[in-house]
């Protein structure tokens, strides 16, 4: 199941999910039927023994009725507080990759993410969707293959491109040293009414 992917680095976030569930009166086993977990997998994670990926954390926010930014911060922050390197929330995405959230309140109106990649690494072995949202991705180190629907551009440092995010999409590092990548996504893509549609191809994807 691809809630159980036991991340730690998705970094602390369970406290909040704690609180957020609580809050909202939503017991551990109504969190679990609504995410398609289950309770001892909600428990674990917010005692932060086991993490979750990206696809699980949307899940949990929209079952919340909150974004995805929501769930690891909280909203009386500073306006302008500086994101350290060592602070950004941390998720596993596809094969020897990780995606950082970069973009916090009271932002609403788009994600940004910064990704790596190992070399050989990749979102998944398939193209995947997300909704109708619109994506803009740029390299910022490396060199990646970046598949939409048939086309395959290959991508280097300062290449960027934009395109539907309902069009099959997907990122591979096909150089010899690791790739840094941004994505800007706007809208955000954990309202709930996207957040059903996030497959590779018909399926949810374990990474993304």
């Amino acid at each position: 199941m691809n809630g159980r992917a036991a991340v730690s680095e998705a970094g602390g976030v369970g406290p909040r999910i704690k609180a957020l569930r609580t809050a909202r009166r939503v017991s551990l086993r109504q969190l679990a039927d609504m995410t398609g977990t289950t309770a001892s997998f909600i428990s674990q994670l917010e005692r932060n023994l086991c993490g979750a990926n990206t696809g699980t954390l949307l899940k949990i926010a929209a079952a919340l009725d909150l974004g995805i930014n929501d769930l690891f911060e909280d909203n009386a922050r500073p306006l302008h507080k500086v994101l350290r390197r060592e602070e950004r929330p941390v998720v596993p995405v596809g094969l020897q990759g990780r995606k950082m959230l970069l973009s916090r309140r009271p932002i609403h109106q788009f994600e940004v993410y910064a990704g790596h990649f190992e070399v050989g690494g990749s979102t998944g072995d398939e193209t995947y969707v997300h909704g109708g949202e619109h994506e803009m991705f740029m390299v910022l180190r490396g060199t990646v293959e970046l598949t939409l629907a048939d086309e395959r551009h290959l991508m280097r440092e300062g290449d960027s491109v934009e395109y539907a995010t309902s069009v099959p999409h997907r990122t591979v590092n096909v150089g010899d040293t690791p790739a840094e990548v941004l994505w800007i996504i706007a809208p955000p893509t954990a309202g709930a009414l996207e957040l059903d549609r996030y497959r590779p191809g018909n399926r949810s994807h374990p990474g993304e």
